[in-house]
């Protein structure tokens, strides 16, 4: 099948172009920076999702799967990329006759609000827009889901993996005391888009158990 991802050049949306791959599939990245994945069957888009002018792709491409992972930490591009830029995004291929699954990368900060402002409302917005995508695309037998992770182990998170102090202290906040890997998440996107066909406008929260993390007082 034919799988389109944003953000694919680094982090979740690098691991999920590179699972699509290793199963056979072709994919087309489409990442503000470079390429960082050679494959003969990877094909790669720069192009920042905040353009709504879609660069040339090939003629060929019919989409069977859509994967949204491209965004940003920064507060003052939050929204603009991660909800604005990624709306923009699908909508480039949601009328493809070929589609049969679409994927959002959102944040566990959606639920909980335990981040910056900007970047959970965001990401709180992405949740919503999948369920409002999931209800337009269902008469066409298309799934549409988010995944919601807690802390990833990304080039991302490197001021945090790199701080002993910090670290000790993000890991204290999960009930299994690690963080994913991106590969972890890659594999949820994979069943959610390609074994998957009733799981439809749902958010799958994947944080080591850190939002029922609780401590009980008597």
């Amino acid at each position: 099948m034919n799988v389109v991802i944003s953000g694919t050049s680094s982090g979740i949306g690098k691991a999920c172009a590179l699972l699509f791959l290793a199963k056979d599939h072709t994919v087309y990245g489409f990442d503000l920076s470079g390429p960082t994945i050679v494959h003969p069957r990877y094909h790669h888009v720069i192009h920042d999702i905040r353009d709504p002018k879609l660069p040339a792709t090939p003629p060929t491409l019919e989409p069977h799967i859509i994967i949204c992972s491209a965004g940003t930490l920064e507060e003052s591009e939050a929204i603009d990329v991660n909800l604005t830029g990624t709306i923009g995004f699908v909508r480039h291929f949601v009328d493809a006759p070929s589609l049969r699954s679409i994927l959002f990368i959102a944040s566990a900060s959606a639920r909980n609000g335990a981040e910056f402002p900007f970047y959970v409302a965001s990401k709180a917005g992405i949740v919503g827009y999948m369920k409002n995508l999931a209800l337009e695309v269902a008469k066409r037998g298309i799934t549409c889901n988010s995944i919601s992770p807690g802390g990833v182990i990304t080039p991302a998170n490197d001021h945090i993996l790199d701080d002993e102090r910090l670290w000790k202290a993000v890991l204290a906040e999960t009930l299994l005391g690690k963080w994913a890997e991106a590969e972890e998440i890659a594999e949820l996107a994979y069943f959610l888009t390609v074994r998957n066909r009733s799981i439809t406008g749902e958010d799958i929260l994947i944080d080591n158990g850190e939002m029922l993390k609780s401590n009980f007082i008597w």
